[in-house]
């Protein structure tokens, strides 16, 4: 039991103001905490099972199958990649605004199971004439079903832990780590079964049992479904980043909270025109964030690499063990590539949830994922200009043939150079200080 105590007005018969002490009591919620959290990272890991043992293959299957040339496939899958990680800003609006974070999670959580299914069917039972045109609709079913997931499903994980509670506030520090934890998991048993039975058992039988493993995570979320804290849609974040612009349009950011002659001439405060203090406190902490996010854009570049040419280069190798056993090329992981994966993604994540505000936390999910998506397409640019440049000479179907080698010194120089603006940026960066008041806003 925990207690607090209010001081509340108290108007005399003879207008004279006391104040008298109020005693109230609330209990620290029995939900949440790591008995539920542990239901919704497992979701993750089925959900991560199913997006990596997709994504890292999804190359293989659109030059040998699709018979696409592999500069084409490498731009169909950094565009998938791209709108996958692009739509989350859509599921973070939504879910702030209308359905809440579990709505949304147990929605999209659906819409991934059906596009999976769906692509299942695809590589299996539709005719050839349409399987491309229902094998992309597939993928973009599931672009729509990660744009609901991906804001959600980690932010509402660590709203499990109540801050106000220690023993909460101590768990929620080692949250992080263990939530990413799964997700290399999950990604590790795509890589050793999902893709191992696409290459070597039938695409249906793999994308099957993706299908299956989707189908446990939902039921394994519903289970679960009395032990989590729920939050109510809050309304539109950019509502409030709006009404604070159009305020400093008018006046000047840290003046949008200055009372003036209209402002006292009105009867009500305008939104408009007079914002709280916490407002303008809220949105000086995404400008912040704005030049992290630019900065981190050529990292994920470089990362999306792992699904598209690293993955062609694999199937070139010798990648027998003994005499009946042959590694998939999927299988075939960078390892420096992996370590900057693992520091660079984690630190993102906390950073785009500690220093968003309370409220834009969906959002800021989103924000750090959609680096990852406009990576995608900038890589996508990328191999555009080079193929333009080089008359299609470094990037061939025949990548013994090829100049991948030159490709990547390409993106060397640019990270090279992404890099000292990271670190200009990074040593200016100010974390948040501001105390944020959920119960009541100020107006100055």
């Amino acid at each position: 039991m925990d207690s607090s105590v209010a001081v509340a007005p108290i108007a005399t018969e003879n207008g004279i103001e006391h104040t008298e002490n109020k005693v109230s009591h609330h209990k620290i919620s029995s939900k949440g905490g790591w008995n539920a959290a542990i239901f919704i990272i497992m979701v993750e890991m089925a959900q991560r099972f199913a997006y990596y043992g997709l994504a890292g293959n999804l190359i293989q299957y659109l030059t040998n199958v699709l018979n696409e040339p592999t500069a084409t496939a490498a731009q169909d899958v950094n565009n998938w990649v791209g709108i996958s990680s692009i739509f989350p800003l859509l599921g973070a609006f939504v879910a702030d605004s209308y359905l809440g974070r579990f709505n949304t999670i147990l929605l999209s959580s659906f819409i991934y199971f059906m596009g999976m299914v769906l692509l299942s069917l695809a590589v299996s039972v539709i005719p050839l004439h349409y399987r491309k045109a229902v094998f992309f609709t597939a993928l973009y079913i599931l672009a729509v079903g990660e744009g609901g997931h991906k804001p959600c499903v980690q932010t509402f994980a660590a709203d499990q832990f109540d801050e106000r509670n220690p023993k909460d506030k101590d768990a929620k520090s080692s949250f992080f780590n263990w939530w990413y934890l799964g997700i290399v998991f999950g990604a590790s048993a795509a890589v050793l079964v999902a893709i191992y039975l696409q290459d070597n058992v039938g695409w249906a039988v793999g994308f099957g049992v993706m299908a299956g493993a989707l189908a446990l995570a939902l039921a394994i979320f519903l289970i679960g479904i009395k032990r989590y804290r729920k939050q109510a849609p809050v309304g539109s974040p950019f509502t409030t980043v709006a009404q604070v612009f159009v305020a400093t349009a008018r006046k000047f950011l840290d003046k949008a909270m200055i009372i003036d002659e209209i402002d006292l001439a009105s009867r009500e405060r305008n939104p408009w025109r007079l914002c709280s203090l916490n407002q303008v406190e809220e949105v000086k902490l995404v400008i912040r964030l704005i030049p992290i996010w630019l900065s981190c854009l050529m990292f994920s570049c470089i990362l999306v690499q792992l699904h598209t040419f690293f993955t062609k280069q694999g199937s070139t190798m010798r990648r027998s063990i003994g005499s009946n056993f042959q590694v998939p090329p999927a299988s075939l992981q960078s390892l420096v590539v992996s370590i900057c994966d693992v520091f660079g993604i984690v630190g993102l994540q906390e950073l785009f949830y500690d220093q968003m505000p309370e409220a834009m936390r969906s959002i800021g999910a989103a924000a750090y994922i959609s680096i990852i998506g406009v990576g995608s397409f900038i890589n996508t640019g990328v191999i555009e200009v080079v193929e333009a440049i080089t008359h299609r000479s470094w990037l061939v179907d025949n990548l013994n043939r090829a100049h991948l080698d030159y490709f990547y010194w390409v993106l060397a120089g640019l990270s090279a150079l992404n890099l000292c603006v990271f670190i200009w940026i990074a040593k200016r960066f100010v974390y948040k200080k501001v105390l944020e008041d959920e119960s009541k806003e100020e107006v100055c």
